[in-house]
């Protein structure tokens, strides 16, 4: 992207050799910002909010506050980045909390956003009804479907199906004009096409992405033991599962998206490569360019003022 800068923050001592191996320390689209801290994986986010105001973390989301970046992109410690991003960017109007938020592949060639992917772990309807609404805006503007199917992750489909929360939220979700609503999914759907925005509370969320990436980093296993037998069969097994394995791989659909915020963050996987870090960084820039913030807001009071009337 020729347009693109960007920023990079964090202990620039530590990392000058490597930044001059790839010319990065005199690039005229990077910029070095040198942070004196860092948020380990073992900070408690209050730690991190109140003690590491200097660190790469908290002087990236800065910038985006102040105007000087348009996204902060982060492989950092989760939970302090959303109790800091909270903190700093603060929650857009009618957003009580912030919502992590993934893009899946389906077998149809599309994606399904899922959310809440951990950020609350307990949540209650009107949080899901705005979940509902969060996603449906990153499936218009994002992936450019005018109007968004949205389903709730139930055990079942049928009405009578589901926890208290689940049947409340379907209630407040299929009264909303603004939403496209088409009941219950369950688990074994996420990836049919069935939805464009699947809506569950943090814990389920969490469970349902992390199961799925762990079954793919198991295909991918399994494409390398096929791979190494030396019969026929084996090779030929290698080779079909390799070609489909390419449109599973985690790594080209990293990057969970933190929605409500008055800013734009991408939080990737810590242990990421190259390639699936760039890809959070696409999924930033894509986020940018569609204004989600803003859209999101709009939408937002578009459904309180018709709660209200």
């Amino acid at each position: 992207m020729p347009q693109l800068h960007l920023v990079l923050v964090g202990d620039i001592s530590r990392c000058h050799d490597l930044l001059s191996r790839h010319g990065l320390l005199t690039h005229p689209r990077v910029r070095l910002l040198h942070a004196s801290q860092v948020v380990s994986m073992g900070d408690k986010p209050i730690h991190a909010l109140r003690h590491l105001k200097d660190s790469s973390m908290r002087l990236s989301l800065d910038l985006v506050k102040q105007g000087e970046a348009s996204a902060c992109v982060s492989a950092g410690n989760t939970g302090a980045l959303m109790a800091m991003a909270k903190c700093v960017l603060k929650s857009l109007p009618g957003v009580d909390r912030p919502a992590l938020v993934k893009g899946l592949p389906h077998i149809r060639g599309g994606r399904t956003y899922l959310l809440d992917l951990g950020a609350n772990v307990s949540c209650d309807a009107d949080s899901l009804l705005q979940f509902a609404v969060m996603g449906s805006v990153v499936a218009d503007r994002v992936e450019g479907i005018a109007r968004p199917r949205v389903a709730l992750l139930n055990v079942g489909e049928e009405e009578i199906k589901g926890n208290d929360l689940v049947r409340h939220s379907a209630e407040l979700i299929g009264q909303c004009p603004a939403l496209n609503y088409i009941g219950y999914v369950e688990g074994n759907e996420l990836f049919t096409g069935k939805a464009d925005v699947i809506v569950c509370d943090g814990f389920v969320g969490n469970v349902a992405l992390k199961t799925a990436e762990g079954v793919a980093r198991m295909m991918g296993r399994m494409v390398g033991v096929e791979g190494s037998r030396r019969t026929f069969i084996g090779q030929l097994a290698s080779f079909l599962l390799k070609r489909r394995f390419k449109t599973l791989n985690p790594d080209q659909y990293n990057g969970a998206s933190l929605l409500g915020l008055r800013g734009i963050v991408v939080k990737s996987h810590g242990s990421a490569n190259e390639r699936a870090l760039c890809h959070a960084i696409m999924l930033a820039a894509e986020e940018v360019k569609a204004q989600l913030p803003a859209q999101i807001a709009d939408r937002l009071e578009t459904v309180l003022s018709d709660r209200d009337q």
